[in-house]
């Protein structure tokens, strides 16, 4: 089994997140930081500002490593390597890609407790966009229904 590489990527402005309304998988119906995969001979920030660019329209700069995680499961298509980071550094006009989702600013307080997220980012998102410097670590272990199981902070 071989991890998927792929970044999520906060843009905040003052106390607002930019989110995707996810319209396919994975985490269809969820609200989700944009993001995407690594693609080869990228570094993770350097997929950050590409698939930032490719799903928002923005340009980011300044991007702020906050967590890496791993999700895991028996099933052989879930293995993800997530590089998390943040920014409040950007310029650009929004131009959703609606293949992937539509897209809303929204208020932090709202993306953790409001809107429908899924699992792993519940756990994360406080501790990414909050004011604790420490790099967010940990390993999301899910059963073969992709529900979580447990999280191994590191």
């Amino acid at each position: 089994m071989h991890y998927i590489l792929s970044t999520l990527i906060y843009a905040q402005r003052d106390d607002e997140v930019l989110l995707m309304h996810r319209n396919k998988e994975p985490n269809l119906g969820l609200w989700v930081a944009p993001g995407g995969k690594i693609e080869v001979g990228e570094s993770p920030r350097e997929a950050a500002r590409r698939e930032m660019l490719e799903e928002t329209g923005l340009a980011v700069d300044n991007l702020r490593l906050r967590g890496i995680c791993s999700e895991v499961s028996p099933l052989p298509t879930w293995c993800w390597m997530l590089f998390i980071y943040t920014t409040r550094t950007f310029s650009g006009a929004l131009r959703p890609d609606l293949r992937e989702g539509r897209l809303a600013w929204t208020s932090i307080d709202a993306y953790l407790t409001a809107r429908p997220i899924p699992e792993a980012d519940a756990i994360f998102g406080p501790r990414v966009l909050g004011d604790d410097p420490a790099l967010f670590e940990a390993r999301f272990v899910y059963d073969a229904d992709l529900k979580l199981v447990t999280c191994i902070e590191h």
